[in-house]
């Protein structure tokens, strides 16, 4: 397992950075790795995501010095959306199979987490956030189907979506962790438009379902400071607190939204006008 610690920063920070700065910071450029567990840690909320891809073997969760604790889940909840093949994540002993775009919530005090494929040739691709937690709920297998789903946008605004919410109170129950993932129509490329910020909770987006050379342009910054980060297919960008978090691209496309912080309201944001933006 490889952990990758990225620090908070002040927003007047991000001012000053050049592309290859804003790279660095916000960009998680490889979250799949072949028969690896490839995390990022993030001081924002102290949020850990990253990719499980068991292709040949067996992958098993362990801790590291940064937690400082005997297992992962010691004081952590945990998110995951399947984005590959079919694969089987084992909690405890106990197997729950996973297809395409299944999910988990999966509650603190889970010893023993591992991750494989049912077919190595179409390898699984388990995309996770955690957070901090300080009590335990019961471990969750969440279809797309059992999500809560919540149609938004318009033809005519470029950014009809269903918003399908995971790991939120009208599903299940968490700590702090919220999860879900967005399907922008085919007629649309804007998501989260107008933008909002949220001073209350942090966001990590990880956008997939981007065909060939097609790629979005993720808006970040203080509303009166934007800037923006060219991503590629199955890549994530942390979105800190004070930051807008909103994005278009050549094509339509899927993200998958996993936050935490103060509180579980989804809707507590504070709307930014687009003509108020710079």
């Amino acid at each position: 397992m490889t952990l990758d610690i990225r620090y908070s920063n002040h927003p007047d920070d991000s001012k000053h950075y050049d592309t290859a700065e804003l790279r660095k910071n916000y960009l998680i450029e490889k979250v799949f790795v072949a028969d690896e567990i490839a995390l990022t840690y993030s001081h924002q909320d102290r949020m850990i995501a990253g990719g499980a891809m068991p292709v040949k073997e067996e992958l098993k969760l362990g801790s590291t010095k940064e937690l400082g604790t005997e297992y992962f889940l010691e004081r952590r909840e945990m998110g995951i959306i399947n984005v590959g093949g079919k694969g089987v994540i084992t909690l405890d002993g106990t197997e729950y199979e996973l297809d395409y775009k299944d999910g988990m919530y999966i509650g603190m005090g889970t010893k023993e987490i591992s991750f494989r494929s049912a077919d190595g040739s179409k390898p699984a691709k388990f995309y996770i956030n955690s957070s901090p937690a300080h009590k335990t709920y019961p471990t969750v297998f969440i279809t797309k189907e059992k999500a809560n789903h919540r149609p938004l946008g318009s033809e005519e605004n470029m950014n009809k979506r269903v918003v399908n919410q995971y790991i939120h109170p009208n599903v299940c129950e968490s700590c702090a962790l919220q999860m879900g993932m967005t399907e922008l129509d085919k007629t649309s490329s804007w998501n989260t438009m107008p933008s909002h910020t949220h001073e209350r909770r942090m966001e990590v987006y990880f956008y997939f379902e981007l065909e060939d050379d097609n790629i979005v342009f993720h808006f970040m910054g203080q509303p009166q400071e934007t800037r923006h980060i060219i991503m590629h297919n199955e890549q994530a960008v942390i979105s800190p607190s004070w930051s807008i978090h909103s994005g278009t691209a050549t094509s339509n496309y899927t993200f998958i939204w996993g936050m935490c912080g103060e509180n579980q309201t989804y809707d507590d944001m504070d709307t930014i006008g687009n003509l108020d933006l710079r």
